[in-house]
């Protein structure tokens, strides 16, 4: 993962040739003098038209959005959901042209990167609400235009959530029953987006563990801090959502045509978000619990070894004494070491008797 963050992103405009700053197309000539075409306007290179989704009374499937489709929709007095995936500027002028949705919130959705939120419109309101992708460990940022006639969806990630929803009312093929019910099923979607992550969590970190008893490496060090940043992202964007619907079920904040009953739904919506939050919690903690287990376990294998190199250093410190000692010219020894039987007895014996008393006295303390 880790955790990390969508690329929210709108390809700017690029320009096959140099344009002056009076918009004046010009070209350089082979001895540096400008030639310019004062009547020729710079013309953008095309971007891709972007991937629109609709479900409504009378199609359900992909749509060209354009200022005739969207007012035939508004005109047709039936509620429609459309799922704008990669906007373009046309998009934008679209939704600021056709459906008048205000400054601020086109502001918002064209720079994406929000924080999660609720901001009421008169008319309409923007909430912005996070999934996630769970084959790839990344953030998905969603935008809802939503009123009692439209709800427009707004990504620029690919959001692997509304395909299920989608599907399910085009096996339907019947018109969206209750608008709030429909907000119900994206939100939920996304955010039960998170689970298969954290459930892949969970087994990851058992192997961990398993795998720093058996040999602790740096690379087991590497994917637990990248878990780690994967869960600070995760957090960033669940924290607020939860808060977001809080303070919706308070009263504090309030969706169009929202009854008493579309509250339980949402109130599930909650549910899920804390439960999810905990999990953060307590995976976070685990993470951590693992991190001081690897440095526990590095840190016990360099004792072993500083423990081993200690006993060899200690057993030679004697026979270094010893050889040190008898090294110099004594005449006793120099009088009764004559051959063999004598230089092996008192030169080489001593030292062994030296040797095997450290290690007799080392593994009775336990030492090794």
């Amino acid at each position: 993962m880790a955790p990390h963050s969508p690329a929210n992103r709108i390809a700017d405009l690029t320009y096959d040739r140099f344009v002056s700053d009076d918009g004046v197309i010009s070209s350089r000539t082979a001895s540096g003098a400008d030639t310019r075409d004062v009547k020729r306007p710079a013309e953008p290179t095309a971007r891709p038209a972007s991937t629109c989704h609709v479900v409504h009374r009378d199609q359900i499937g992909e749509l060209h959005l354009s200022r005739d489709s969207g007012e035939r929709l508004l005109a047709s007095g039936s509620f429609f959901w459309i799922d704008i995936y990669e906007p373009t500027e046309a998009d934008f002028a679209v939704l600021r042209d056709v459906f008048h949705f205000h400054a601020l919130a086109l502001q918002n959705t064209e720079q994406f990167g929000q924080r999660p939120k609720i901001d009421d419109y008169d008319d309409h309101v923007l909430l912005v609400a996070y999934g996630a992708v769970p084959d790839q460990d990344r953030l998905v940022e969603v935008h809802c235009f939503y009123s009692d006639r439209f709800l427009i969806t707004v990504h620029c990630d690919e959001a692997p959530a509304f395909t299920e929803v989608r599907r399910r009312y085009q096996a339907r093929e019947e018109p969206i029953e209750h608008p709030p019910l429909l907000l119900y099923r994206i939100i939920d979607a996304l955010v039960d987006s998170f689970f298969p992550i954290l459930a892949d969590f969970d087994d990851r970190i058992d192997e961990l563990e398993n795998q720093t008893f058996l040999r602790a490496s740096d690379a087991q060090l590497q994917e637990i801090f990248a878990m780690k940043r994967l869960l600070v992202g995760i957090r960033k964007a669940i924290t607020p959502q939860r808060d977001m619907f809080a303070s919706l079920l308070g009263g504090v904040a309030e969706l169009p045509a929202m009854t008493a009953e579309d509250e339980r739904y949402f109130r599930d919506i909650y549910d899920h978000l804390i439960r999810i939050s905990d999990l953060i919690d307590s995976y976070r903690d685990l993470l951590t619990s693992s991190m001081d287990v690897f440095l526990s376990t590095v840190s016990n294998r360099l004792n072993v070894v500083l423990k081993q190199l200690a006993v060899i250093a200690t057993i030679f410190l004697p026979l270094t004494f010893i050889t040190g000692f008898f090294g110099q010219n004594f005449g006793w020894l120099i009088g009764h070491i004559g051959g063999w039987p004598e230089f092996v007895g008192l030169g080489i014996g001593i030292e062994l008797a030296a040797l095997a008393l450290m290690v007799v006295f080392f593994k009775r303390r336990g030492w090794f």
